[in-house]
């Protein structure tokens, strides 16, 4: 029996949507399986641009279908349903990065022209997602990165409504092809915020100059120039404040296609490693058959699944967010930063088994090893992210506020207050839900109580031995802190959408185990971090704790694990 935890081709069915949406994913999953495992490798080795990719998506409808809002859509089917975009980043995932990667700088580009008052630029771009043309987010620089304060794409009054543009922009996915850049840029005649404009550009115009691939990859990453790029009054997306709003709004967006497109790509490399090793015989005996790799195999697949459940309950809250509940500004950097990071330690768990196949040109684990680790790097590295989580532990450990239950969200809706954001500040005022509910639900899972030990004595860090001003300053100190927090948040969201979907409890407490021993390690890194106090230093010691052990429980969940050897195989 397929484990209906983790996404196969084979039994793949996305009842939980729509017609027309199950139509569209299933059609996306037979179009990579009909190619085969041989094409899908031998592209992704030559480099190969991904026309006929692009070509499927565009007689599809494919693109135009999920990303073209209710406000700006054709027909009933096109609305922004993060829930059905997931699915689609988990299947890219499964099949590759580079074909996520066309789809993700889409979602970019598409950011700021979804959050504009320009009826033009929307009706513009509703048409050339029905032509089937990519999009591209023009905002990082080759000397200043995505420092949007710095700025050097600089636009001149022309004296008749409209600008000169002149500048280069680098790290550009699509810029190759993209039918409308989304470019951040700052005027000359204007000091400060007040003179940042978002424009839309075409990089078919003569005054767009493509420099490169800045990557040796399918992916067309692009650096480009535009000199004296003529942007009217049409072009025009955001001025002032606003430009800098829909820059950082746009990244929460994008930001949380990461998560999905990391469980797709562990997804295959697990079928691929499991298989590998159960049919290997080594001394005699079958590779699973060896103690610990079972157990680094089990550890693995329970992070996967921790992976999918915190991702689809961060669904939720994305999809439930308005003016008044903005949770979704934790929960994003969460599956940026934990979820992503997380997809590279089951990687690397798979890989220390499988060794040297995991190189091999044949497999797509060769792919996915490097593949995986790109994500936790796109969108703002993990340290920035942990750095923004941050902003929020005070509040969502110790100050509670009462919200409606968020149900599960895979209803046709349009996820408008994406596009509605507003301005992007105000961070340390945005309240959370009581996180101790998901815990007692699960109080008598023996790890999950366990865990719940090492939540509580994080509170009373924060409460009695956090960081003062001075340590403020010492961001080592406070990355290792922002993981301890992290892991609290990660277990809350994870016993959420087990209470919801009813999740094995042998699955969940071994899960909890490793919880359990990721929060001693980072409360043992803190312990020697060079500015921890005497008080630290004690609490941190005082807060490792040894998973509980069951042998039964553990070899229950390894039947499941040891299932997946031969669940599915690419067609060649």
């Amino acid at each position: 029996m397929a484990d209906s935890l983790l996404f196969n081709p084979r039994t793949y069915d996305p009842a939980q949507f729509d017609p027309e949406t199950r139509r569209l994913l299933r059609a996306t999953v037979d179009w990579f399986e009909d190619r085969g495992k041989r094409r899908l490798i031998e592209d992704y080795r030559s480099r190969a641009w991904l026309a006929d990719f692009l070509a499927f998506a565009a007689k599809e409808g494919l693109f135009a279908t999920f990303l073209t809002p209710a406000s700006a859509a054709g027909n009933k089917d096109q609305r922004w349903d993060t829930a059905r975009i997931a699915a689609l980043n988990e299947i890219f995932g499964f099949y590759g990065l580079d074909y996520w990667y066309a789809w993700q700088v889409t979602i970019l580009g598409l950011g700021p022209v979804w959050q504009s008052d320009n009826t033009a630029a929307r009706t513009r771009a509703a048409e050339l997602l029905t032509q089937g043309e990519v999009f591209a987010f023009g905002l990082s620089e080759k000397t200043h990165g995505a420092d949007i304060y710095s700025t050097d794409m600089l636009l001149t009054p022309d004296g008749n409504g409209g600008f000169t543009a002149e500048g280069s922009k680098y790290y550009i996915g699509n810029g190759n092809a993209a039918g409308l850049v989304s470019v951040f840029g700052r005027r000359t005649d204007i000091e400060g915020p007040d003179g940042y404009v978002f424009f839309a550009a075409d990089s078919r115009h003569s005054a767009y100059q493509l420099v490169k691939n800045v990557v040796d990859s399918s992916k067309y990453v692009s650096e480009f120039r535009l000199e004296n790029y003529p942007v009217g009054p049409e072009d025009v997306l955001h001025t002032g404040r606003a430009a800098f709003d829909a820059a950082l709004n746009t990244v929460n967006v994008g930001k949380f296609n990461l998560c999905t497109a990391s469980i797709g790509i562990c997804e295959h490399a697990m079928y691929e490693a499991v298989t590998h090793a159960h049919n290997r015989i080594l001394y005699g005996r079958p590779v699973t058959a060896f103690p610990h790799v079972r157990r680094e195999l089990a550890d693995a697949y329970v992070r996967l699944v921790g992976m999918k459940l915190f991702s689809d309950r961060a669904v939720d809250y994305f999809r439930s967010a308005s003016p008044d509940d903005r949770r979704y500004l934790l929960f994003n950097p969460m599956t940026k930063m934990k979820v992503t990071t997380e997809g590279e330690k089951v990687i690397d768990l798979m890989w220390d088994v499988i060794a040297a196949k995991g190189f091999e040109k044949d497999t797509y684990f060769a792919q996915a090893a490097v593949e995986i680790r790109g994500l936790p790097k796109l969108e703002g590295t993990v340290h920035v992210n942990l750095a923004l989580i941050l902003k929020f532990m005070r509040n969502h450990l110790l100050n509670p506020a009462e919200f409606a239950p968020v149900p599960t969200r895979l209803d046709a809706a349009d996820d408008t207050f994406l596009f509605e954001q507003g301005p992007a500040r105000g961070l340390g005022s945005v309240r959370f839900h009581d996180w101790r509910p998901a815990y007692d639900a699960f109080a008598g899972v023996p790890n999950v109580a366990r865990f719940r030990e090492q939540a509580d004595a994080l509170c009373e860090f924060v409460a009695t031995a956090a960081p003062d001003e001075e340590q403020s300053r010492d961001l080592d100190l406070l990355l290792a802190v922002g993981q301890l927090f992290a892991l609290v948040v990660h277990g809350q969201l994870i016993l959420e959408q087990a209470r919801l979907t009813g999740l094995d409890e042998d699955v969940l407490d071994e899960l909890f185990s490793v919880l359990v021993r990721d929060f001693s390690a980072f409360a043992i890194d803190l312990h020697g971090k060079d500015s921890a106090t005497a008080d630290q230093q004690r609490w941190a010691l005082g807060a490792v704790r040894r998973p509980v052990i069951d042998e039964a429980r553990s070899g229950r969940v390894w039947e499941r694990v040891e299932a997946l050897a031969g669940a599915y195989e690419m067609a060649p």
